[in-house]
């Protein structure tokens, strides 16, 4: 391994002992999945619609990027894929309503795909599952970017041949099938990378908080191994796609500033930073730290140190030790003209390749050649390559010094990338994803098989309702306001229909609620499980409840503003794990649940306790236990309960929440109607319709107990209450709190 030459600035390891500096080793872990029919990888079938409009997708986006699309349009049979690895199922599928092959297709296809196996992976408990359906979807696609290549060549050609009865058309077709095969690989490279932008967007947009909803931050490093651009490429280098987004290392045998001489001179870096220990492992200390992109901007601060503090200080000690040393190596007029290169590659390329731009910037033997290869094409001037080799020469210490410092970042984030792909396709040798229909059968008739279908191949389940969530909605004081309005002279029915019912009746379908019955002052609604389903049932129940009060609340302002009373709502939200039971009342049924009763219990307010408990503020559901006589230790059994604008639910319903989604839980201390009362706060988001999210945060509190004369506080049950917040301040504290902690 090089060495640093001279200290000229201090001691490293001194340096280095006032920065942070971190470890990463990429890994995909899959745990708890059974070995497919080869008893090596694991077997796994694909939505057969995905794969028709992912073939039609990716034949397409060959044809543009190759510039052949109007070539494919006279031979107009459907694009199918050479290899045999990934056959088209023998079953006909209907075809989708949208136009086959177009990007806005298969991007929702593929969104869609990769949200059902989230939620298999939920329901089955294993986030491995959702790991395996990634690195098959990952897997078809590298397969077939190959295989709808050659397809696309197959039929330039087939086009070749059939017009050979006319010369004119015949050279321009020739012309055009030797240009697509001399420019495979930026073909290839510009469709993986269209590829790779939509995996990505579909990670933003919608995956990262569904997974964040289901299993919190469980495998989460492991999925940052797919948000790397080198996914799709063949080895990880390419001139091109490292000129772009990293920084463009030489190729030649004779460069040198290669890949591996370049990690050495990292690596040396470090090690004079005494990071390694005695009885470590060098290399995989070092690898570590390479892979951690943070450590070179915790090293020389991007080239840009500031050294009015001490710690900026040690950084400019380190960014001059470190660009010292590439130049020592003299490797350091690579570095510069690496990113120099990278502006001339629109202009000079593909009629000269990149590695010959960058040589030529750094030496004259090159340069020559390159000007003479400049000369034979009269489109090309060599003005920008001798501004470029100006700039390198009139470039003074503190420029280069800069472009250090981004080399190491870049170097460490190509590093990381290099690395994430090796343990990408390391993952992915163990993974065989099955076209033939045979294959199939035998995996599934064993019990072997991994599918991962969407929504609507997935075989319906039965009828067969298995648990049911109960939301009662009490309005309160219905009998007083039914008075006051017809003593206005004012409908109370058509003020309760557009102020309560008919605004709730609107949401029920996005929920899957229903009507179980409707009473005088309350409504009362059901959501089912049907066995087999991936349901969020309490998940959606509370989001539904929440929007019911904020829905009261908006029209409470409208009424107020009109002189027109408040209603004053109070919902109880309980959970049964078994289904309901029903009376026929001739051809009506009527259900019979208790949950039934225990949603009145929880969306009841004690007039007692509403009397003396005027509370508002951030919390609407308080639970208290009652002393009556001084000088005892006997408190009252049947709690009072405070539920004015507020959601309670039962024990059952929350920890079957618990199981839905994932929840943060938070210990705070905040004040209600004590200075200060310690709680739990668990925060989640609930996954619904269209690709949304809903966060919801619910209180864990105990019951407290108080003496009846006075209410002052006595002490605290063991006996734990849960409220879903409406209060948006609550949502704002916890944003808040976490926000501060991932600052520091």
């Amino acid at each position: 391994m090089a060495r640093i030459p001279i200290l000229r600035f201090g001691n490293l390891a001194d340096h280095a002992r006032q920065l942070n500096l971190t470890s990463y080793s990429p890994v995909i872990v899959l745990e708890g999945l059974v070995r497919g029919v080869d008893n090596v990888r694991h077997d796994v079938y694909l939505s057969s619609r995905f794969c028709e409009e992912a073939r039609a997708y990716l034949g397409g986006l060959i044809a543009r990027q190759a510039n052949v699309a109007d070539l494919i349009m006279e031979t107009p049979r459907p694009l199918q894929p050479r290899s045999n690895l990934l056959m088209r199922a023998r079953e006909e599928r209907p075809e989708p309503p949208s136009p086959r092959g177009t990007p806005a297709e298969f991007k929702r296809l593929l969104s869609d795909l990769q949200v059902e196996a989230l939620k298999a992976a939920k329901q089955q408990g294993n986030v491995s599952l959702d790991l395996l359906a990634r690195l098959a979807v990952v897997k078809f696609l590298r397969s077939e970017v190959t295989a709808q290549f050659a397809t696309v060549l197959e039929r330039c050609r087939t086009l070749l041949k059939s017009s050979e009865n006319r010369p004119e058309r015949t050279n321009q077709i020739r012309d055009r099938v030797y240009a697509l095969q001399v420019s495979k690989k930026s073909v290839l490279r510009r469709a993986g990378q269209e590829i790779f932008e939509t995996l990505r967007d579909i990670e933003k947009q919608t995956l990262v908080r569904m997974r964040q909803s289901l299993f919190g931050d469980a495998a989460g490093g492991s999925y940052e191994l797919f948000l790397n651009r080198l996914v799709f490429t063949e080895d990880g280098r390419d001139d091109y796609l490292n000129a772009e987004h990293y920084v463009m290392l030489g190729n030649y045998e004779h460069d040198p500033d290669r890949f591996p001489t370049m990690r050495e001179l990292a690596g040396a870096f470090l090690v004079s930073l005494d990071v390694v220990g005695p009885g470590m492992d060098a290399d995989r200390v070092l690898d570590g730290l390479l892979n951690s992109p943070e450590n070179a901007q915790e090293l020389v601060a991007g080239g840009a140190p500031d050294d009015s503090s001490p710690r900026g200080k040690a950084q400019k000690a380190l960014l001059n030790t470190w660009q010292d040393f590439l130049e020592s190596q003299k490797v350091m007029d690579h570095v510069v003209a690496s990113y120099e290169a990278v502006p001339l590659l629109s202009e000079y390329s593909p009629a000269i390749n990149a590695q010959q731009l960058k040589n030529a910037l750094v030496s004259k033997k090159e340069r020559s050649r390159v000007e003479s290869l400049i000369t034979e094409h009269p489109r090309l001037s060599p003005a920008s390559l001798q501004a470029a080799i100006r700039r390198i020469g009139e470039m003074k210490g503190a420029d280069r010094a800069r472009i250090a410092g981004r080399f190491l970042s870049d170097f460490m984030r190509y590093h990381r990338d290099l690395r994430r792909l090796e343990a990408l396709n390391s993952a992915l040798d163990s993974v065989n994803v099955i076209g033939n229909e045979k294959l199939r059968e035998l995996s599934s008739l064993n019990r072997l098989l991994y599918e991962f279908l969407l929504r609507d191949e997935q075989k319906p389940s039965e009828e067969k309702v298995v648990h049911h969530v109960i939301i009662k909605a009490d309005v309160r004081d219905s009998t007083r306001m039914t008075r006051a309005l017809g003593e206005r002279g004012l409908n109370p029915a058509s003020y309760f229909s557009l102020n309560f019912y008919d605004p709730v009746n609107k949401l029920l379908p996005k929920y899957g609620a229903g009507k179980v019955f409707i009473e005088g002052d309350a409504i009362i609604l059901a959501l089912l499980e049907y066995e087999g389903e991936r349901g969020f049932a309490v998940s959606r129940a509370c989001v539904l409840a929440k929007e019911m009060v904020d829905i009261v609340r908006a029209y409470n302002e409208e009424s107020q503003k009109a002189g027109l009373p408040g209603l004053e709502l109070g919902v109880g939200i309980t959970y049964q794990g078994s289904p309901p039971m029903y009376l026929m009342d001739g051809s009506a049924r009527i259900m019979i649940s208790e949950a039934l009763n225990e949603s009145d219990r929880l969306s009841a307010c004690s007039k007692e306790a509403r009397r003396l408990l005027p509370l508002g503020g951030p919390f609407n559901v308080y639970r208290f236990q009652l002393q009556r006589e001084a000088n005892t230790s006997e408190f009252e059994n049947a709690p009072l309960v405070y539920n004015v604008s507020g959601i309670q639910l039962n024990a059952a319903a929350f920890h079957k929440l618990q199981q839905e989604i994932s929840l943060q839980a938070q210990d705070v201390a905040m004040p209600t109607i004590w200075e200060s009362e310690q709680m739990r706060l668990h925060r989640g988001l609930v996954p619904l319709e269209g690709g949304l999210f809903h966060t919801v945060v619910v209180r864990e509190a105990r019951v407290a107990r108080l003496n009846a004369r006075d209410f002052s506080p006595v002490g605290w049950s063991d006996d734990l209450y849960y409220e879903v917040c409406t209060n948006a301040g609550v949502y704002r504290f916890l944003e808040q709190t976490q926000a501060a902690k991932a600052g520091q």
